[in-house]
């Protein structure tokens, strides 16, 4: 049983989480479902000292925090993935433990959360997700960049692409997370960037919509 969860919330998180990632078309095997719901476990059990979410309801978190990073996945192609101002690692962890194959780097200046990342990497066995404690500003890029920058919370879209901008590679692309009221930030872009779609979100039992916005570097 997962710390923190009894065992009769542990089966209500995973019943949830089955039932949304099936709404969502998101293949997960066993073992994956496994992690994603040790990974609430260590959400809760930590954030009762630390504070790193408001959401304090597990059952909220798989909706808020699980599904809601699991919604981008259709997009999210890498390998070389960069989760700026990753928080406690959403949504980073959460695409390393559905997609074994991308590489992502967990990006947050907070010492306390990417110290959350580091026990989560550690707990859960995950060889494709590394934390980094550091500002934006200062990180280096590997050589090339990152295939695809995401962010979920971060900043406004104009500064999101100036801060990562040294850190996406030529042929790259930003992956933002927004709300549905994210036109005056797409209208107050530069023009060496171009928008390549727009998708909208229906994360499960969360009301409302999301806009995952994709954004490329113009030539």
């Amino acid at each position: 049983m997962t710390p923190a969860l009894t065992s009769a919330l542990e089966q209500q998180i995973a019943d949830r989480l089955a039932q949304g990632l099936g709404e969502l078309e998101v293949a997960c095997d066993a073992g994956q479902q496994d992690k994603l719901v040790a990974l609430v476990g260590l959400l809760h059990k930590w954030n009762r000292a630390y504070n790193l979410t408001a959401v304090r309801d597990p059952l909220d978190m798989v909706s808020r925090h699980l599904l809601d990073s699991a919604s981008i996945l259709p997009w999210v192609k890498g390998p070389g993935v960069l989760d700026v101002g990753a928080g406690p690692g959403l949504p980073g962890l959460v695409l390393a433990i559905l997609e074994p194959s991308l590489q992502v780097t967990l990006l947050d200046s907070n010492g306390k959360k990417v110290r959350f990342q580091r026990q989560a990497v550690m707990e859960l066995g995950l060889t494709n997700a590394s934390p980094v404690q550091a500002r934006v500003e200062s990180f280096e890029a590997p050589p090339g960049g990152f295939d695809q920058i995401v962010s979920r919370a971060f900043a406004n879209l104009s500064d999101f692409i100036e801060l990562t901008r040294n850190l996406v590679a030529d042929d790259g692309q930003w992956l933002a997370m927004k709300g549905p009221a994210v036109d005056d930030e797409l209208a107050g872009l530069a023009t060496n960037v171009h928008q390549v779609s727009r998708h909208s979100l229906k994360v499960p039992f969360e009301p409302g919509n999301r806009e995952l916005v994709i954004l490329e570097p113009s030539v």
